[in-house]
């Protein structure tokens, strides 16, 4: 699988950019026919304390899913948006099956 990781106004360090790789990577024990995956972070500019978002989109063969979630910090965004797509994809998967 192709993994990008785009960050938006922001450089990422290296601990966070191995954490989402390992949670994305982890689709693919699911289903093995994910041809890519695209990852934005964005800070949003409100004034609250969850204000960093992630979201996930995966390319699979006819069809593309999408998860986005806010959160107070990118790694919790990143993993809940991970485990949306798990439900979607495990969906897509009984679908074709």
């Amino acid at each position: 699988m192709d993994l990008r990781i785009n960050t938006v106004h922001f450089t990422a360090d290296q601990k966070l950019i191995q954490f989402i790789q390992e949670k994305v990577k982890k689709l693919e024990l699911i289903y093995d026919s994910i041809i890519s995956s695209e990852i934005y972070l964005k800070i949003d500019k409100n004034d609250m304390s969850e204000n960093k978002i992630a979201e996930v989109k995966l390319l699979l063969p006819g069809s593309e899913l999408f998860a986005k979630k806010q959160c107070k910090s990118f790694e919790e965004a990143a993993y809940l948006a991970v485990q949306a797509l798990k439900k979607q994809v495990e969906r897509h998967k009984s679908k074709k099956a």
